[in-house]
């Protein structure tokens, strides 16, 4: 399998363009279930996840067509029919998000099968609060031998859905099935992540009427049937996030361009409280560090507008060169400190306990073979490396492209002494 090698003590210089969101993107595939007509999706990253989610769709009944388009990559999706409401378990298990087709095959043709997704690396992140909110809407739920078989012959109708905490997957799965259902559905402490807006505003393209998305309550009066549309995806808030630890990591200056600040403001504030310089503009930010000696600070996962998890192994990798002592608390997935002791081999002083890490900056760290345990770890491990002296040798990085687009060529281009090495073996999933 393929590995990537960086040599630190670059500093970057230059200029990133944020690609579409994967987090996003994934479920407005996944919204081309609800119609006959085209979805053209622009800003579309190209990622493992997106390709497994295609391949999923093709399996459905989708036809896929990946072309570059006057605005970047687009990817043009149409069902002209569901010819099979079968999601298998060796789709399914590659990526979790897939479990989200459910909800538009059983609003689309009354039934589906589809595979439960399995474990995952970063906590148990269970699917009942999806399960529950078909059965809310009227739909028959049975699971047997790792499947979910989901009817409703008769279609889904509108009803309150009323989480009883905030889920950022259960609340996008509600709106895919929600947007067909026969009458309102009102969905009531929902999440309010910036991808819920996407999804509605490409649902409202296509002719569905939810409102309220962003906000902990959102309001769905079901329609008859959707039409095609074209949407340009968000930008990627995690890339964004993720490329201006990098940027503090290894000092210089960096401008992330199509792009927005608001949407990672919180790590913005610990940015700034650990002494790095950022300027917000109308197409991103630039973030600057020339010197300046980095701070210890304390940081809590939250649902947004909260401190996103998916950004605390990154933080967490900045916080190893801070003077003093700094404090993470980990309160959404369980288990996602596994980064932590592969950042302990290149040098950092960390110790875990529970949901709380403690990380002591250290004067310097060194180059040493690390392994990527998950996605947002494994890039926590690049961005260390940058900073490290000598090779840091990064292992089993599917985990990256998964999420993470031309990552060696967008760091390189500012200045970054990175390279991948092509391998053979085996591949992975989450």
């Amino acid at each position: 399998m393929d590995r990537i090698a960086i040599t630190g003590g670059a500093r970057l210089q230059g200029e990133i363009p944020i690609s579409g969101a994967k987090n996003s993107a994934i479920k407005l595939m996944a919204a081309s279930l609800l119609t006959e007509d085209t979805l053209r999706l622009t800003n579309m990253p190209r990622l493992a996840d997106t390709r497994f989610l295609g391949k999923l769709l093709q399996r459905l009944g989708t036809e896929v067509v990946e072309s570059e388009g006057e605005d970047g990559p687009e990817t043009l999706l149409r069902t002209r029919e569901i010819v099979s409401a079968i999601a298998p378990y060796d789709l399914v298990r590659q990526m979790r998000a897939s479990f989200n087709v459910l909800g538009p095959l059983v609003a689309r043709t009354g039934q589906a099968k589809v595979s439960l997704p399995g474990g995952c690396t970063i906590g148990a992140r269970p699917v009942d609060l999806h399960l529950k909110v078909l059965e809310t809407l009227g739909a028959r739920i049975d699971l047997h031998e790792g499947y979910v078989y989901a009817q409703a012959p008769r279609g889904l109708s509108g009803a309150h859905i009323d989480f009883p905490f905030v889920s950022v997957g259960a609340t996008e799965h509600a709106m895919l099935a929600a947007v067909l259902a026969d009458g309102e559905t009102t969905i009531t402490n929902a999440a309010c992540e910036p991808e819920m807006i996407d999804l509605a505003n490409c649902l409202n393209a296509m002719g569905a009427k939810v409102s309220g998305a962003g906000t902990s309550a959102i309001r769905i009066q079901g329609v008859g049937r959707l039409h095609g549309a074209t949407y340009a995806v968000m930008p990627d808030r995690i890339e964004t996030g993720t490329y201006a630890v990098a940027a503090a990591m290894a000092g210089g200056e960096v401008r992330l361009t199509r792009t927005r600040s608001d949407f990672i403001q919180a790590l913005i504030d610990k940015m700034v409280e650990a002494g790095v310089e950022v300027t917000p503009h109308n197409d991103g930010l630039t973030v600057r560090r020339n010197g300046a000696l980095l701070k210890a600070v304390e940081v809590e996962t939250g649902v947004y507008p909260g401190f996103a998890t998916d950004l605390q192994a990154q933080f967490m990798a900045l916080m190893t060169l801070a003077d003093g002592e700094s404090v993470i608390k980990e309160n959404i997935f369980e288990n996602r400190f596994m980064h932590a002791p592969e950042l302990s081999r290149l040098g950092a002083d960390i110790s875990v306990q529970g949901g709380e890490a403690r990380v002591r900056g250290v004067a310097s760290l060194e180059g040493a073979q690390v392994m990527a345990t998950d996605l947002r770890a494994s890039v926590s491990l690049v961005i260390a490396g940058l900073a490290a002296h000598g090779e840091t040798m990064v292992n089993r990085v599917y985990h990256l492209d998964r999420g993470f687009e031309r990552l060696e060529e967008k760091l390189g281009a500012c200045g970054a002494n990175i390279r991948r090495i092509k391998g053979d073996g085996e591949g992975g999933e989450d």
